[in-house]
């Protein structure tokens, strides 16, 4: 369980590069710049299954098609849409609400205890990520937002949704996520010819993010991610989820998008000891666990 919840970690490290490479593919539209990712991702999971043939093949029920794909799409979809409907702050921690769903959520799981630790640690990660995406100042809802704001609800919902049930369905093997992603690219152009202009990468760097993009955050981070939450510690996911936003950051102040800030610090603090918190049982095991 340690070493799956280790690799579902990695697409929270990988999720973090989402920023600096969605910002230096240029002004590509979401919809588009989603379809060319998620193709890029479909590519990689080819190639994976060639390299690495699954062991097994497992009848995927159709259920498993309707959460696979609903899940990466829709999570992107209302994303999107909240993005465009309402200020992208309230958005962004509206949205970020999944970490701490699924580690409520996971209460509901067969096999799972939601200890007191779990929630704690959640919501110390969340109080980071509110001061990540605030910088520290203020967060009021406005009215004339609620569409954008209940957008950004369902995303949340639809994205701890998919992790949760994902578990459920641990016996079908991580390889799927490919059909998963050539599903979303053939659905993200579609959203695109409706609701978009074409506006292509215009040069060679812009392309290189947009490949990078597909490899990473929207390539390979599904793949880890579906492994470690149908194998993994599903508490200790949710919580050290909140890890995105701050490495995110991290990486921007670096590549020098961004300030090292007094928030910044305080934010690290607290969802670390948060992470640390929600995983106090993987590192140190109850008396009856060791006996």
């Amino acid at each position: 369980m340690a070493r799956a919840t280790a690799i579902g970690f990695t697409a929270v490290i990988m999720w973090a590069l989402l920023a600096l490479f969605t910002a230096a593919s240029g002004i590509v539209p979401p919809f588009l710049l989603s379809g060319l990712a998620f193709s890029v991702a479909t590519i990689l999971g080819l190639v994976m299954r060639v390299v690495s043939p699954p062991r097994e093949t497992v009848a995927v029920p159709p259920v498993v098609w309707l959460i696979g794909i609903g899940g990466l799409f829709g999570y992107h979809f209302f994303y999107f849409t909240a993005l465009r409907n309402a200020p992208a702050v309230e958005a962004s921690l509206i949205a970020y609400l999944w970490p701490l769903l699924i580690v409520l959520g996971s209460a509901l799981m067969p096999g799972e205890r939601l200890g007191w630790h779990h929630v704690a640690g959640a919501l110390m990660g969340l109080a980071g990520t509110f001061l990540i995406v605030t910088r520290g100042g203020g967060f009021a809802l406005d009215p004339t937002y609620a569409f954008g704001y209940a957008m950004a609800g369902m995303c949340a919902l639809f994205w701890s949704g998919y992790s949760l049930l994902s578990r459920r369905f641990a016996d079908v093997p991580t390889s799927v996520v490919t059909w998963f992603c050539l599903a979303t690219a053939i659905l993200s152009f579609a959203c695109h010819v409706l609701l978009e202009e074409t506006v292509w990468p215009q040069d060679a760097g812009e392309w290189l993010a947009v490949v990078g993009l597909g490899l990473l955050p929207v390539g390979a981070a599904f793949y880890t991610w579906d492994y470690g939450v149908k194998h993994g510690n599903i508490q200790v996911l949710g919580a050290a989820s909140y890890a995105a936003p701050l490495l995110s950051t991290l990486v921007l102040i670096v590549a020098g998008g961004a300030a090292a800030t007094t928030n910044i610090v305080v934010a690290c603090l607290l969802i670390t000891f948060g992470a640390a918190l929600a995983a106090k049982n993987m590192v140190f095991k109850p008396k009856t666990a060791r006996a």
